[in-house]
């Protein structure tokens, strides 16, 4: 358990440059206590007993604003940054050193009690406000898009915006390896099409004045 919260404080020090001391991360970081009240939630539960432990992390929802169901299954390394709003479901799966900001919510679509909620890879990032929802993989070093929502896999090292969700490569280049926090220099295929036919419109009018200035000439002569 304490290396755990130790990996925690580790984590937010690594990933927060607003974090300052470990009394602080300890202290104030409601990301850190929603994992500390998971831990003991989802001991519980393994248990057997399921009612104990949805009471605990209900409590750590009032607590924190961050609601991790007991049955959900987190890595080392995770760090939920600001927390208020984030949504955990029961069969969602997290791998090592995933960052998700505030409002994220990995959700289910089946009313089945099977895999219904995502599974996310190592060096994952969702952004604030994304919604994952449905029992598929983000694969390792992906990134999520503030505001996204994805509804289907997505393949490791890739970038996903937009609603729904459209799969992206960041100029080619592989997108994990390390953690990247940057949620504003994100490729949006729509815009980029639009642009690319804006620069043919006005490719399209400098030729049609070309020949109009031309069979203006021909009728002169």
């Amino acid at each position: 358990m304490f290396d755990a919260v130790r990996r925690d404080i580790r984590a937010v020090l690594e990933r927060d440059p607003a974090a300052r001391s470990r009394l602080e991360v300890l202290c104030c970081y409601p990301g850190v206590h929603a994992l500390a009240f998971h831990r003991l939630a989802h001991a519980i539960w393994g248990r057997g007993f399921t009612t104990l432990a949805r009471f605990i992390s209900h409590v750590a929802r009032f607590l924190t604003g961050i609601e991790i169901h007991p049955a959900a299954k987190l890595g080392p390394g995770l760090f939920i940054d600001h927390g208020m709003g984030v949504v955990i479901g029961e069969t969602a799966e997290i791998g090592e050193n995933v960052t998700l900001l505030q409002g994220v919510t990995l959700g289910g679509t089946s009313l089945r009690r099977e895999k219904r909620h995502p599974t996310l890879g190592n060096d994952v990032v969702v952004g604030a406000g994304a919604k994952i929802i449905g029992g598929f993989t983000i694969g390792d070093g992906s990134r999520i898009g503030a505001g996204s929502v994805v509804v289907r896999e997505v393949p490791p090292n890739c970038v996903v915006v937009g609603v729904p969700g459209r799969i992206t490569y960041r100029d080619g280049q592989r997108v994990g390896g390390e953690i990247d926090l940057n949620q504003t220099d994100l490729p949006d295929p729509v815009s980029k099409a639009i642009e690319q036919l804006v620069d043919r419109i006005r490719s399209l009018e400098a030729d049609l004045e070309t020949l109009h200035k031309r069979m203006e000439e021909e009728e002169r002569a």
